[in-house]
């Protein structure tokens, strides 16, 4: 192979007038016409993916507000990330209803001989790899379903039971009983309000842009009972055994970023990177923690809060990494608003209102809303990190009403039902920057970029 890192190049907007072309390309066309790597980061409702029906037919704060409204049980399931948590199996499908909230950004991949194309879910703090395969009862039925076909592809195979794949997926050893053929790795599993699903563990043909990936190991969802599953499948790039990131680590040696666009980016893509070469130089790191209690998660030390010139005053024992206890901070693709422990973000809040002045009312998830006119009055948040200072855009603080008269500070507290001792910093914090995550050199890293 001539390289194995993927650039995933922005899609460009249909901007120039027909008189000036004689032929129009498609923006959202699978490949790129020079034969490029074109497999971006798409925000769900932008016009390049399938799975949004109305995408301008709402504002970007009603987008925002209805997305966010699901961090709640985004929140709860990352907090259930525990390491030999009793009754919890860590299988390549979703292990909980809550994992079903995540679909804010979605990518291109493909799957089998010859490759079917796929849309799924980026999501940094799951190790799973999964998609609903045909046939499967219960699943989705609309139009814009990823559905992988088995049948259709030559270099599809199942997982036996007996294989150390199917032992790291399921976490659990086969049954002793001899078989022959040996069976083949499969399970039954439960997730919020009383649903369930079965599924296999296969493997197949991964093709990202110009890298073929053989034997790469997913779900493979048959059936599902109650709420129904979600189109879209989804590409874990946890720390686990069956991530994305794991199963290639000869080809990605850990390394990947990425650049997530803005929401309201209804024309334009962000972009997804693989592998070391092709990383940008101008960069500048903190530590990449992991946790001894919830290894799957992306720790970084976050040491303290500014608003504007004002360093927050938080008792640090809300900010600690402990590795032990799982507290800290993560950074995580799936949640949309950065979420702090309660007292902490309440400095955050009163600090920012103390500077901007108000009044102040409430919008869904968010408490500090007040008069865009005052919006150039309000200051910008850096969160302060081991080795790094990250300076928020104000496009990254503030979000505003479609009819420019509204802008709330777009940060929020922990719910009652999650975990009080978990910040995570979300995707609309992340948006513009170039996030890269070096996982065996135990760095993150983060520099500004245009990704829209």
């Amino acid at each position: 192979m001539a390289f194995s890192t993927l650039h995933f190049f922005f899609l460009l907007a249909l901007l120039l007038p027909s008189t000036l072309t004689t032929a129009t390309r498609d923006t959202c066309a699978t490949a790129a016409p020079d034969g490029s790597d074109d497999l971006s980061i798409i925000p769900v409702n932008a016009r390049c993916s399938p799975f949004a029906a109305n995408p301008t037919s709402t504002s970007v704060m009603d987008t925002v507000l209805h997305m966010a409204s699901a961090d709640s049980h985004r929140l709860a399931y990352l907090s259930s990330l525990v390491a030999d948590k009793p009754n919890r199996t860590s299988v390549p499908v979703a292990s909980a209803n809550q994992l079903l909230h995540t679909g804010n950004y979605v990518v291109r991949a493909r799957l089998g001989t010859p490759p079917q194309l796929m849309f799924m879910v980026l999501d940094t703090s799951n190790d799973a790899v999964w998609l609903p395969c045909t046939g499967c009862s219960g699943c989705s039925t609309t139009a814009n379903t990823s559905y992988f076909n088995p049948n259709s592809s030559s270099t599809y195979s199942t997982v036996s039971c007996s294989t150390s794949q199917c032992m790291q997926a399921r976490g659990l050893t086969c049954p002793s009983s001899s078989s022959s053929p040996p069976s083949v790795c499969s399970f039954n599993q439960s997730y919020g309000g009383g649903s369930s699903f079965s599924a296999s563990l296969v493997q197949d043909t991964l093709t990202l842009a110009s890298d073929v990936i053989s034997n790469f190991s997913f779900g493979c969802i048959n059936s599902a009972s109650g709420n129904s599953l979600p189109p879209q499948g989804l590409m874990g790039l946890g720390r686990g055994p069956t991530s994305l990131i794991s199963q290639t680590t000869s080809l990605y040696s850990g390394v990947f970023s990425y650049c997530l666009p803005s929401f309201r980016s209804f024309y334009f893509s962000g972009s997804l990177k693989l592998g070391p070469m092709g990383q940008p130089r101008s960069i500048r790191y903190t530590p990449l923690l992991r946790s001894s209690h919830r290894p799957s998660l992306y720790f970084v030390n976050l040491t303290g809060v500014s608003v504007g010139p004002t360093q927050v005053p938080v008792d640090p024992t809300y900010l600690t990494f402990d590795s032990n206890s799982g507290a800290g901070t993560i950074i995580d693709s799936g949640t949309v608003i950065t979420r702090f422990v309660q007292p902490v973000y309440e400095a955050i809040r009163d600090e920012f209102r103390n500077q901007v002045k108000g009044p102040f009312s409430s919008l869904g998830a968010f408490d500090t809303c007040f008069a865009a006119d005052s919006d150039s009055l309000a200051p910008k948040v850096t969160l302060h990190m081991t080795s790094l200072d990250l300076k928020l855009p104000v496009e990254n603080t503030l979000i505003h009403s479609s009819a420019g008269t509204l802008a709330c500070l777009s940060m929020a507290g922990i719910p009652l039902n999650a975990n009080a001792a978990l910040n995570v910093i979300a995707n609309l914090q992340q948006q513009n920057l170039r996030i890269l995550f070096d996982v065996p050199n135990s760095r993150l890293g983060i520099a500004t970029e245009a990704c829209n």
